[in-house]
């Protein structure tokens, strides 16, 4: 289940961003299959991206806490 949002949250951060023309044509094709603008698009990618890397830190210390309750 996903957390609340707080105000913080909500607030956004400008970023400049440089792409290669080819990224950026294929991020415009994928944003238009996902009917999202493309910076709707990056942002849910690098969302998608954190929230996979802090399951694996989780899954790793869980990991890590199995292999010490074993010693």
């Amino acid at each position: 289940m996903a957390p609340q949002r707080n105000e913080k949250d909500k607030e956004k951060k400008q970023v400049l961003l440089r792409l290669s023309q080819t990224l950026w044509t294929d991020l415009a094709e994928w944003a238009e299959d996902d009917f999202r603008s493309i910076n709707g698009q990056i942002e849910y990618l690098l969302t998608e991206a954190v929230r996979r890397r802090k399951r694996g830190k989780r899954r790793e210390a869980a990991e890590k806490a199995g292999e010490r309750q074993e010693e």
